[in-house]
């Protein structure tokens, strides 16, 4: 029978190599994290760090923040706007541990939030750059912003019938409704819900999968408004995804964004038309009808006003008409001194039909004189009257 030792013997061989050769030393490692699993109420966060070849895991370890260090998950999370969890790469400070029963894991110290940071900037450059690349309508302004086929479709005069993806009884979708409904000017909406998972693992693809439910749907829609509110403030990640900014971007109904983000708006909101949170998209709509509203009150007093100087100036013409009408009449002609002459009791406007001996009707204001042509002399040109 070989020799042999104890298992504890050997652990304790290992456990005062590793401290021999790691006492008081820290490191600072960049590593993508995975299994993250978060105990709050504990203050505890285990997860394991990995390093790949490809696809391939080449190197793996288990990592812990324990509560005297918990804080920097938390910092991390209001630093970056992003949710700790599996898929990211941070760069952190850690040192080596050993237990005799757990074996050897790296405690977590601090984590350079500014790496993380660029990381996710850089990330969301990349994003942005692939969108206008590879999709000749997406295209970058002078001014910083993007021109998309989506806000770039003209919205409709009145909004009526509204898509709405959120959360199911999230706050966005209590604070959006509430605005709509109790709008004080009385407009009746029609709202349909279209309810999904707006953060976390899988967000955007679901988000995706109710846009194309939209799409599909027999219900033409004015207005698709997307509004979260009430769950992490943090996790905007589903926004940033490439796929479904491109499907923003191309989306033939116009989208109104209400995702709740005060420091960086997100790819989603550049690809649409941003507003900062779920009452504001509410108040948005509300308002454009109600200016919509305005605006035919407006035209209807000018209409009722413009009718009402035509018929002023057709009562003046009118009236000018009546005058002109009274002035040509045979009587005012009569009292300014002209008569009407008549032959056989029809009046002549020819001289030619006048003959001598003619007996001839002078027909004045207050006398009719019967007189016999005797002779016709005919007048000069330029005969003063």
């Amino acid at each position: 029978m070989p020799d042999s030792i104890k298992l504890s013997e050997l652990v304790n061989e290992i456990d005062k190599a590793i401290k021999n050769r790691f006492a008081g030393q820290t490191f600072w490692i960049k590593a993508e994290i995975t299994d993250v699993k978060k105990q709050p109420d504990k203050r505890w966060c285990f997860l394991k760090f990995i390093e790949k070849d490809g696809n391939l895991i080449t190197t793996e370890i288990k990592g812990v923040f324990w509560a005297n260090t918990y804080h920097n998950i938390e910092r991390f999370e209001k630093e970056t706007q992003q949710t700790f969890a599996s898929g990211l790469e941070i760069t952190c400070n850690v040192r080596v541990r050993f237990h005799k029963r757990y074996g050897i894991d790296l405690e977590v110290l601090a984590i350079d939030y500014a790496y993380a940071i660029g990381k996710l900037e850089l990330e969301r450059k990349r994003t942005l750059e692939r969108l206008v690349k590879e999709n000749p309508t997406i295209k970058l302004l002078p001014n910083g912003t993007f021109s998309t086929k989506n806000n770039r479709t003209e919205l409709t005069m009145v909004f009526q019938t509204i898509a709405l993806i959120t959360a199911p009884n999230s706050d966005g979708q209590r604070d959006f409704n509430k605005v709509i409904d109790k709008n004080k000017y009385g407009y009746a909406f029609s709202v349909t819900p279209f309810l999904t998972t707006i953060q976390g693992d899988n967000a955007s693809q679901l988000i995706l999968k109710q846009l194309k439910l939209i799409e599909a749907s027999k219900e033409k829609f004015d207005v698709v408004v997307i509004v979260r509110g009430g769950g992490s403030d943090i996790d905007f990640k589903s926004f940033n995804d490439y796929e479904l900014a491109k499907a923003v971007a191309m989306f033939p109904t116009p989208i109104l964004t209400g995702i709740g983000h005060d420091r960086n708006t997100n790819i989603v909101d550049l690809m649409s038309r941003q507003h900062k949170t779920p009452t504001e998209v509410a108040t948005y709509i509300i308002d454009n009808n109600m200016n919509f509203e305005a605006e035919i009150d407006e035209l209807k007093e000018r209409f009722f006003q413009r009718v009402d100087e035509l018929l002023d100036d057709a009562k003046d013409e009118l009236a000018s008409m009546k005058q002109r009408i009274k002035n040509l009449h045979p009587t005012t002609i009569l009292k300014k001194g002209f008569a009407i002459i008549k032959s056989n009791n029809k009046i002549l406007t020819d001289t030619k039909r006048i003959k001598v001996n003619s007996e001839l009707q002078t027909i004045m204001q207050s006398e009719t004189i019967t007189s016999t042509v005797t002779r016709k002399i005919k007048n000069e040109k330029g005969i003063d009257l």
